[in-house]
């Protein structure tokens, strides 16, 4: 699979992360990802109910979305970061996170999946 199939296969944008870096860069980037512990950390840290540790994990991992150009998985955890934010309290028991962590599951585990299958 190509970086253009793959991006498009897990709703990412590739002509705009292509136009700020070069192709070659994103690839190696993106394949990084698969090693980055922030998922499993907001995983941990929200069973935990660590609401400082778990916002930092999740406002990494948007970052390193944004950067990437993961727009699907960007939107999943945007959805989960504002509540986690501390001074968003009352959106955090107001938000099921359970559903928003699931949403996100989905959608990272979909990234996951199509960045293994990128051609080397």
């Amino acid at each position: 699979m190509t970086l253009k199939e793959c991006y498009t296969a897990m709703g990412g944008d590739y002509a705009d992360v292509t136009g700020r870096l070069p192709e070659r860069m994103v690839k190696r980037f993106a394949l990084k990802f698969l090693n980055d512990p922030n998922f499993e950390t907001l995983r941990r840290t929200l069973a935990q109910e660590d609401w400082p540790e778990a916002f930092r994990a999740a406002h990494t991992m948007k970052g390193v979305c944004a950067n990437l150009g993961f727009k699907k998985l960007l939107r999943s955890v945007e959805a989960i970061t504002e509540p986690l934010r501390p001074e968003h309290e009352d959106l955090r028991a107001a938000s099921d996170l359970q559903a928003l962590f699931a949403d996100l599951e989905r959608d990272y585990n979909l990234t996951v999946e199509t960045l293994k299958k990128l051609d080397p």
